[in-house]
């Protein structure tokens, strides 16, 4: 019989995206893994906010969230540019972060598709 850890059911409990309700904004693609010894399990989220003035403003605000209590570990594996509109239900994504390079803004896009089901979700790997 196989138990979920601590740190899977953490996990299971994340959102997988997000981000600002409207707007131009900075996000970064984060890996999101297990401490626990013998679990492998790990999620890749997105989380982007206008108010953050650098990638890593982001980053750190949500990896100090997460790892607060010793359960999970947290990577920043890129970012880059939301442009969200919510009137014409349009997200795109693009650009790249100076500090953390450019994120895969495949998976990025996958994973608002999921949770924005309703919306058109593009990338590029253009601009800044």
């Amino acid at each position: 019989m196989c138990t979920q850890t601590k740190a899977a059911s953490l996990m299971a409990n994340i959102r997988q995206a997000v981000i600002d309700p409207t707007g131009v904004f900075k996000y970064v693609l984060i890996h999101v893994h297990s401490k626990e010894e013998g679990d492998d399990s790990e999620v890749v989220i997105v989380r982007g906010y206008a108010l953050a003035e650098y990638h890593a403003d982001i980053y750190e605000k949500v990896s100090s969230e997460l790892e607060k209590g010793g359960l999970l570990d947290c990577e920043c594996v890129g970012g880059g540019r939301i442009r969200h509109e919510p009137q014409t239900k349009k997200i795109h994504v693009y650009g790249y972060s100076m500090g953390f390079g450019r994120a895969n803004h495949q998976v990025s896009t996958e994973k608002l598709k999921a949770q924005y089901p309703e919306y058109e979700v593009t990338w590029d790997n253009e601009g800044y």
